[in-house]
């Protein structure tokens, strides 16, 4: 398989809090990859659901490896769907299941429906809270909507793939919430995430890939896999100023304290 580096360190410390392994870029040989990846760093991922159908399969993925952990719910951009709530809280009660999501706002991709999204976001917010489930949010060019729901239903979570300001960062964190970061932060035109990771807490930050989307350079515009946090990590320990290993081990105890795992 391609794009396999070494991995440097003793013990496996990567945790990929948000990954779409669902994904048809997988398609014949998902169950190879993910078992190739714990010998390259990987210890824990969390793949996530967008609607009925893709949380199921999250779930399936999930019981068939036993380092993967699943999220289930319904995507902003999966909202005219239709999938129950009730549907999703019955997925949810899987032992396997450690968050609701992926949910939220997307004003960039959707803007024609913004009642419709912010109803199944807060009917979902509203479910996580029931469940003690935590919640991975999906914030699109919606910032001070979904800081205004996040404010209003103070769930437990991570606003997923952070590309908001220092200032609404600081604002999440003040939530008790965490601030997922991606492959976005080794970008070269990534302007304010850097300042972002420079504002918040290590205690407070995730790290995730959103594969098979936005892989990190020098792999970007590839499908992206879990093992390709190591990158990011490099990068975000760098604006840290603290060892790529010290890194990886703060933000797995984060999200294994977040998660529950």
């Amino acid at each position: 398989m391609k794009n396999l580096e070494n991995y440097p360190f003793s013990e496996p410390l990567i945790f990929d809090t948000h990954s779409h392994y669902d994904a048809e870029q997988f398609d014949g040989y998902l169950d190879e990859l993910l078992e190739r990846l714990v010998e390259h760093g990987v210890s824990e991922i969390i793949t996530c659901g967008c609607d009925g159908e893709s949380s199921k399969q999250a779930l399936d993925i999930a019981h068939r490896h036993s380092h993967v952990y699943a999220a289930v719910g319904i995507h902003p951009q999966e909202v005219d769907k239709a999938t129950p709530i009730s549907y999703v809280e019955e997925l949810a009660k899987d032992e396997k299941c450690v968050a609701i999501g992926e949910i939220g706002l997307d004003y960039y991709w959707v803007k024609d429906n913004k009642e419709l999204q912010t109803l199944i976001f807060e009917k979902q917010l509203e479910l996580s809270n029931k469940l003690g489930l935590p919640v991975s949010v999906h914030d699109r060019e919606a910032h001070e909507d979904t800081l205004t729901l996040l404010q209003k239903h103070k769930p437990k979570g991570v606003v997923h793939c952070f590309s908001g300001s220092p200032e609404s960062a600081r604002e999440i964190v003040k939530l008790g919430m965490y601030i997922g970061i991606g492959g976005v932060a080794t970008f070269k035109n990534a302007k304010r995430l850097p300042e972002v990771i420079e504002s918040v807490l290590l205690d407070r930050i995730l790290l995730e890939t959103d594969c098979p989307y936005l892989a990190p350079e020098p792999f970007r515009g590839k499908t992206c896999h879990s093992a390709m946090i190591l990158r990011t990590a490099q990068r975000v320990a760098e604006i840290k100023g603290i060892t790529t290993e010290e890194l990886l081990k703060a933000t797995r105890e984060n999200a294994k304290r977040l998660f529950n795992i």
